[in-house]
């Protein structure tokens, strides 16, 4: 009895399993105009087969022969012969166009192309399809008003879905994580190919109430960063100089002091030695120094426990130290700036130098970008040089590397 219900089951689960794999299984595709190998009745999930067109047609697919594969019942890049003066399906990085239902496009079919946000056509909107091929497909290029990917801000994210490139105007939110403050707008603003500035995020003052321990504090004699040489607010009492005057390593008298027993710790002294000794700023943990120092046109790019390095954000160059410390009386050391390292080429302006320019072209500092003259047929090269506009003349021959009567560039 056992053994002839055992076997019931048994040919249940086989006929339970024989059914799952017929129905992942795949009949013969039907291929009109065409030929395919190996020559099956049935073909089981993941086989795969091999197809050709006949004379005048061609795969849908590079090249004169193509795969496909059965997957759950189903034939992926179903095999099929079309016309040979049909067109596939273009690849247009950053731009979109329609889609043909069929997936490949009659011969005289056209496209219109769209680019993404952030990129403008370099030429026509409209391919057509002629003897297998598009004609003068059209490139997306990243416009200069655009911006990347926003700053990279610590304990905060983005709300907002990723995107490489981001059009003028676009704006992206940032949200700190628990624990930590906000401090600043937390909404920026892509501007002129720039990022507006963002907020910080700040331990939340529960967290910052605890007091310095030992690792908090530069031991004296001990290694000192170079960013901590000057400072944009000075120690009180300290008797700082102002720029890069570093007291620390100084022979003399702290200035403003005029007292032997006046130090940057208040403690008495009766040497010179000692006076410098306590008038030097000790370097502390960043978190002491509350909220992290504002920089126009900067990001953080690294942070250490005892410095904060920065970085200019895209079309800026930085002048000074690109790291900041933090000093026992709560002052950060001296601050860079970023200035602009870039030229713009305006319409107006343009137009003096009989070139063909629609809207504002920001142009790196060292850089150079080409332009269409007025004269048709020609074109001309404008580049920053130390913030300056610098142009070739009027030329042909534009995208090679030569020129006879215009400068040469890459």
């Amino acid at each position: 009895m056992c053994a002839r219900y055992l076997g019931f089951v048994l040919l249940i689960w086989f006929a339970g399993v024989t059914h799952a794999q017929n129905a992942k299984a795949c009949k013969a595709p039907v291929l009109n105009g065409g030929y395919f190998v190996p020559e099956e009745d049935i073909y089981g999930h993941d086989a795969e087969l091999t197809y050709a067109c006949d004379s005048g047609l061609k795969p849908v697919a590079e090249g004169w022969w193509a795969t496909s594969k059965c997957e759950n019942g189903k034939w992926v890049d179903k095999p099929q012969c079309i016309d040979e003066n049909a067109c596939l399906p273009p690849t247009i990085p950053h731009g979109k166009y329609n889609k043909a239902q069929k997936g490949w496009y009659k011969e005289q079919s056209s496209i219109l192309v769209q680019c993404d946000n952030g990129y403008v056509l370099e030429d026509n909107r409209r391919s057509t399809c002629r003897n297998g091929t598009w004609t003068s497909l059209p490139v997306c290029e990243r416009r200069k008003d655009s911006c990347s990917e926003p700053p990279k801000i610590s304990h905060a994210v983005i709300i907002h879905r990723y995107q490489e490139v981001f059009s003028a105007d676009s704006e992206v939110k940032y949200e700190c994580e628990e624990g930590y403050t906000q401090k600043g707008n937390n909404i920026i603003v892509c501007e002129h190919g720039q990022w507006s500035a963002g907020p910080t995020c700040n331990e939340s003052s529960a967290d910052q109430g605890h007091p310095a321990s030992d690792e908090d504090v530069q031991p004296e004699g001990g290694d000192r960063r170079e960013s901590g040489a000057g400072s944009g607010k000075q120690p009180e009492g300290g008797g700082m100089g102002t720029g890069h005057h570093d007291p620390a390593v100084s022979g003399g008298q702290p200035t403003g002091g005029g007292s032997e027993t006046t130090g940057h710790q208040g403690g008495s002294s009766s040497t010179s030695d000692s006076n410098n000794r306590d008038s030097r700023p000790i370097l502390m943990n960043v978190r002491s120094c509350g909220a992290r120092p504002y920089i126009e046109n900067a990001v953080i790019v690294e942070e250490g426990p005892m410095y904060l390095k920065y970085q200019c954000t895209s079309y800026y160059r930085l002048v000074g130290l690109d790291t900041v410390s933090c000093y026992s009386d709560g002052s950060w050391s001296e601050l860079p700036t970023c200035e602009e390292a870039f030229c713009v080429m305006d319409p107006a302006r343009s137009a003096g130098y009989g070139l063909v320019v629609t809207q504002s072209e920001y142009i790196r500092e060292g850089e150079a970008k080409g332009f269409h003259c007025t004269t048709r047929g020609l074109h001309a090269f404008v580049w920053c040089t130390n913030r300056k506009i610098v142009l070739t003349r009027c030329c042909s021959d534009y995208g090679h590397r030569y020129y006879d009567d215009c400068r040469r560039f890459s």
